[in-house]
């Protein structure tokens, strides 16, 4: 009587069997290294989510039509399946959004020509919330900025820059958020936010030559702005800005990434954004 082993060897072809053999072997090998995890590249990390879902509370700028979700399809098929579709109407600066250089600078980058690596990066997170909460139209100085260096060390050179205003925990009260309900014109003659001053958004392109500035406001200049100087200061150097950040308080204050990808329009001037930070968790 043969052998179990001499018997499979006989009943199946000499391909399979070393198929077989490379199989056991890799077995082996799997169960000594067993499959990562998802973001096996992110360990040790959270990942924090700083947009705000779009939808019909979405917050858009006075003059913009709201944001319109449109069902088209949300119904049982005569093939046996369920099947739902919407239609997305929006302006490109509505919600969380970025704005690319050609906003506000002629001939600059549009939105589907921005480098890739000017959105993702180490980042710092400038608490200036306690200020904001006293003055609706404060504008973050340099002063506020050296503070922050004197604090936490060198905002590093091509960092991602996040203004925290605490006015993204006000999302989406308009009234709060904006400081008015009104819409078109009058609205915006009633704005009242926090923003970032021109000269401090000149120091950190020439001082610190920044990859990006966010804000958890509706526009990086503050709400009584009507020339936009800190928009140009930053975008004639195509440094894309981010706005309408969710709630920046649960970030460090350094040490941290950043991913900001906006949806790449072709020619666009800014676009919804989805941005995330990746913060390390201690070991």
């Amino acid at each position: 009587m043969k052998s179990e082993s001499v018997f499979q060897r006989d009943r199946y072809p000499t391909g399979l069997m070393l198929g077989l053999g490379m199989y056991a072997m890799m077995s082996v090998a799997c169960a000594e290294h067993p499959p990562q995890p998802p973001f096996s590249a992110l360990p040790q990390s959270r990942l924090v989510d700083l947009t705000h879902p779009f939808g019909s509370e979405t917050i858009v700028w006075p003059t913009e039509q709201d944001i319109k979700v449109i069902v088209q399809h949300a119904e049982d098929m005569p093939g046996g399946y369920y099947y739902a579709s919407n239609r997305l109407e929006l302006p490109e600066h509505g919600g969380t959004h970025m704005d690319a250089p050609i906003h506000f600078a002629r001939g600059t980058q549009t939105l589907d020509q921005i480098p890739i690596d000017r959105l993702v990066g180490g980042a710092v997170r400038i608490d200036v919330a306690d200020q904001c909460a006293n003055d609706r139209d404060y504008r973050v100085e340099i002063r506020d900025l050296e503070r922050w260096e004197s604090r936490h060390g060198r905002i590093p050179v091509h960092a991602i820059v996040l203004l925290d205003t605490g006015f993204g925990r006000l999302w989406p009260a308009r009234q709060q958020y904006l400081g008015t309900e009104l819409r078109g014109a009058e609205g915006v003659d009633a704005l009242h936010f926090p923003g970032l001053h021109p000269d401090a958004a000149v120091w950190l392109v020439r001082e610190r030559q920044v990859k990006a500035v966010g804000i958890d406001t509706a526009s990086i200049d503050y709400g009584r702005s009507t020339k936009f100087e800190t928009h140009v200061a930053l975008l004639s150097h195509n440094v894309p800005v981010f706005e309408n950040l969710a709630d920046l308080s649960g970030l460090p204050n350094h040490g941290f990434d950043v991913i900001a990808l906006p949806m790449k329009i072709a020619g666009g001037t800014g676009g919804p954004l989805r941005i995330i930070a990746i913060v390390p968790e201690p070991r």
